[in-house]
């Protein structure tokens, strides 16, 4: 077993050590799988963490808030089963976070006429001037994270990225209805 100094690694040189360590002690294949995976979770969580952090927490929001917000924006009136599917969350979470936006007055929550059993969930005057408000700022940082890209490796990225989350089906993954 090597010997590592934690305190010395960053991101980069854990990766390199998490290869070798897999490869050479345990017998693993798929080290560049792993720091596919490694890699984009770390830009994943990089880039919520940064969104989350300079746009949406100094306005009171949550990550999940805003993604549930932008999603009724953009494509309410919608039924929170929707929503969930759009959002990535769970029905669970989406109704806990329907319950705190309905009372800060950012939805309406609305029984849907077709389905009496269902609710519609839309944004109000209020939920509406918040997204077009904040989604400049946010917006304008997200430029700042994919301008160290040209559009063509943006364009190809977003690919890559599709290619990714289209062949999951294929090994039979698990995800939120």
């Amino acid at each position: 077993m090597e010997d590592v100094d934690a305190a010395g690694l960053d991101f980069w040189s854990f990766v390199a050590l998490a290869n070798r360590r897999l490869a050479h002690e345990y017998g693993f294949r798929h080290q560049l799988a792993t720091e596919v995976l490694l890699t984009l979770n770390r830009a994943s969580d990089l880039v919520t963490y940064d969104l989350e952090a300079a746009v949406h927490r100094p306005r009171g929001r949550s990550w999940s808030a805003f993604r549930l917000l932008f999603v009724v924006w953009l494509a309410g009136p919608l039924e929170p089963t929707s929503a969930a599917r759009l959002t990535g969350m769970s029905r669970a979470a989406v109704s806990n976070l329907v319950k705190t936006l309905v009372a800060e007055g950012m939805l309406h929550r609305v029984p849907d006429e077709r389905d009496g059993r269902s609710v519609q969930l839309s944004l109000t005057e209020a939920g509406h001037e918040e997204m077009v408000s904040v989604f400049r700022e946010h917006n304008e940082r997200e430029f700042g994270w994919t301008n160290a890209l040209t559009e063509t490796e943006q364009r190809i990225l977003v690919m890559l990225l599709g290619k990714l989350i289209t062949s999951r089906a294929e090994f039979g993954t698990r995800s939120r209805k």
